[in-house]
């Protein structure tokens, strides 16, 4: 199993290119079964998680072709609307074939899926948004199996709380179906936005884009067009961190300021300064230690909960106390022990976790436990004396492509060693 070696102290400069962001790459690889001629996908991400869903769909009998970061999907020898356990076991987002192939091909079997161990995240609303389009939805033996008799029809989905994943299910099955379909409390995630421009481009019919409440009126099919996708916010805010970690300034390329705006007003918070142009956000921490903040995870356009445990990370060496609340999962605090072992001063309460920022953080061995976290305990690396050593990084390639190669590039000292 392969770890990070990585000799902390050394602020991070210079500038890196932002990848294609995994959330939304993920949906829109899904929402490719839609279409019955090729769809090309450009920026996409070379990450574990992209390569599988891939590999699943592929399964199927589509015909996909990748030539560096552009995907051709080729729906047209498709000859199966069966997603394996072996393959959904490992991330979550498989479940977003479930919505294209019960909406095209009016069957589907999907496994149950897994992913990181972050608390439960139910797939009930997606299994009842299916319900409300007519699907006759089963689950048995770990297996979701969902059909229809001809094509869905038009409904209004009230979901009970913002869910990403089960609104772009909702979303790819509504586009085909009969008639017109209201989503309320639908979430308003950039990836859920992206996702809705790249089926109106396709030959979808939907209102309401961006807010909480979308409008679809269903098409009989829809064509294939090529679609680019967007800059990784995560991948960003990640990378800002790692600057105001180290007391360093970086600028991250290709990327969108306007997907980050509750972050950034963090980081200027934390007494950073940050710049922005039209694709690229610079953070400058000026060799000073930054400055405890509060924040509550919520969802978007509020603070994102896949960059808390990276402020946490800041907050650990920050002057003063900050508190941080959790309230999108439940079991999202794994990596404080993790943190905890590197000297970093953290009281954990329920959802609430109190950090008391210290000026040294000291090497230690820690594990990730998922994506985010193992994100954060590189930032704490990268900040401590000494040489920290990171287990089970395998978390960590599901988000972040060549991580190691554009840190280096910023100047830390970043080593993987294979297991």
């Amino acid at each position: 199993m392969d770890r990070f070696l990585i000799e902390g102290g050394r602020p991070l400069n210079g500038e890196v290119r932002i990848s294609g962001a995994k959330n939304a790459a993920l949906p829109l690889l899904a929402a490719t079964l839609l279409a019955s001629t090729p769809v090309t996908l450009r920026n996409v991400p070379d990450l574990k998680d992209v390569s599988t869903l891939i590999k699943l769909i592929r399964g199927m009998g589509v015909t996909i072709t990748r030539d560096g970061d552009t995907v051709t999907v080729d729906t047209s020898t498709l000859n199966s609307q069966f997603a394996p356990y072996e393959l959904v076991k490992t991330m979550r987002a498989s479940i977003l074939v479930l919505g294209p192939l019960l909406a095209r091909y009016h069957d589907a079997k999907v496994s149950l899926p897994g992913g990181c161990a972050i608390g439960s995240r139910p797939v009930d609303l997606h299994l009842k948004a299916m319900t409300a389009l007519g699907a006759e939805v089963t689950v048995e033996n770990g297996y979701v199996h969902a059909s229809v008799g001809g094509r869905l029809k038009g409904s209004r989905i009230q979901f009970e709380l913002v869910t990403v994943g089960g609104t772009q299910n909702a979303l790819t099955a509504a586009v085909l179906a009969e008639g017109t379909t209201i989503i309320d409390n639908a979430a308003r995630e950039p990836e859920v936005t992206d996702l809705a421009h790249m089926l109106v481009k396709m030959g979808a019919r939907i209102e309401g884009i961006g807010s909480d409440t979308l409008t679809v009126h269903g098409v009989e099919q829809l064509q294939g067009c090529e679609y680019p996708v967007i800059a990784d916010r995560i991948e960003t805010g990640s990378y800002l961190a790692a600057a105001a970690m180290t007391g360093g300034k970086i600028r991250t390329t290709h990327t969108d300021p306007s997907l980050l705006e509750a972050v950034l007003q963090k980081f200027e918070e934390m007494g950073a300064v940050v710049t922005t142009g039209p694709d690229w956000i610079e953070l400058d921490m000026q060799g000073k230690r930054p400055r405890a903040v509060n924040f509550r995870t919520l969802p978007h356009p509020a603070f994102p909960t896949d960059m808390q445990a990276q402020l946490m990370a800041v907050n650990t060496i920050a002057e003063g106390t900050g508190t941080i609340i959790e309230t999108i999962f439940e079991n999202r605090y794994m990596h404080v022990p993790e943190l905890s072992r590197m000297g970093a001063h953290i009281q954990v309460d329920g959802h609430t976790a109190i950090v008391s920022g210290v000026e040294q953080l000291q090497a230690a061995p820690v594990m990730a436990t998922d994506l985010r976290a193992s994100m954060s305990l590189v930032l704490a690396a990268l900040a401590a004396k000494g040489q920290t050593c990171i287990d089970r990084i395998y978390h960590i390639d599901r988000g972040y492509e060549r991580i190691e190669a554009k840190l280096t590039q910023l100047g830390a000292s970043i080593q993987r060693v294979a297991g």
